[in-house]
């Protein structure tokens, strides 16, 4: 547990890297409907995809090709918006969607979509203002307030944040996306015990996907428990994403502490322990 004691105040890196974890978790949030489709609600062996990655680049490529043959197409558009988002081709996913807001008016998955890629981009703002328009309060849609609600957080409004998952939770009781989005506000704040209790819940989940149980690593991570975040973060049906979730886990712990750091602060602890 040094690891957690060490700092008591979150370090600014540790709260950049969760706040790109949050920006990150927009883009995965969305819900087209084709069997390629990506998305948090895709399939849980899906996984993450690591942008410039060979399947990234092949989903940018798929969805490329469909959206030049039919560009009025909302699947096209929803789904080659995503796979430029988890390529990190940010800006040309918010010019795609910028023009489908303008034909799509009243598509509130295209307006949420255009309003997470504003958040990718840093304008919050602008994104919190979308996705609220977006919004219908007679019907309100919950993957709209887990959006806005990780966008408040990026802003700084934490209350507001929890308020409206706690909302969105009521319309969608265990979402495992919502539980998880809920838990990046718990691990802004530095309340990692909480952040770890909530992920879990979300991984259970069937519907859990890869991002989950690696935000389960890293919560497990930053408390100096490190062979169970490696463990946990190699819990996967492919090898080959198994891998991509260490080289995550990794580049995510190194903004709070060295990889070696914490893997002889997890053995110290044990020998100390009898373990």
């Amino acid at each position: 547990m040094a690891a957690t004691r060490r700092s008591t105040s979150r370090p600014v890196a540790l709260r950049l890297t969760l706040a790109v974890s949050l920006a990150a978790m927009l883009a995965v949030s969305g819900c087209a409907s084709s069997k390629r489709s990506i998305g948090t609600h895709a399939s849980a062996t899906q996984g993450y995809v690591t942008p410039g990655s060979d399947a990234a680049r092949q989903a940018v490529g798929y969805w490329g090709q469909a959206y030049e043959r039919d560009p009025a197409n909302r699947d096209n558009i929803l789904n080659y918006a995503a796979a430029l988002r988890r390529n990190g081709q940010v800006e040309q996913a918010e010019a795609v969607l910028r023009k489908a807001v303008i034909s799509h008016q009243s598509d509130r998955d295209v307006a949420a979509a255009y309003g997470k890629v504003l958040a990718m981009g840093g304008k919050l703002p602008e994104a919190l203002q979308v996705i609220n328009g977006a919004q219908t309060p007679t019907n309100p849609d919950w993957r709209l307030m887990s959006a806005a609600a990780a966008i408040n957080d990026q802003m700084g409004n934490t209350a507001e944040a929890r308020d409206l998952y706690n909302q969105a939770l009521k319309i969608a009781p265990g979402e495992p996306s919502l539980l998880n989005n809920l838990a990046m506000s718990y691990l802004l704040s530095g309340d990692v015990k909480e952040a770890e209790k909530v992920l879990r819940g979300a991984a259970a989940s069937p519907k859990a996907d890869s991002r989950i149980r690696q935000n389960l690593a890293l919560a497990i991570g930053l408390q100096g428990r490190f062979e169970e975040a490696e463990t946990v973060a190699r819990a996967e049906i492919d090898p080959r994403q198994a891998n991509e979730n260490i080289a995550y886990l990794k580049s995510m712990l190194a903004q709070r502490n060295s990889w070696a750091e914490i893997s002889a602060a997890d053995k110290k602890g044990k020998k100390k322990s009898g373990g």
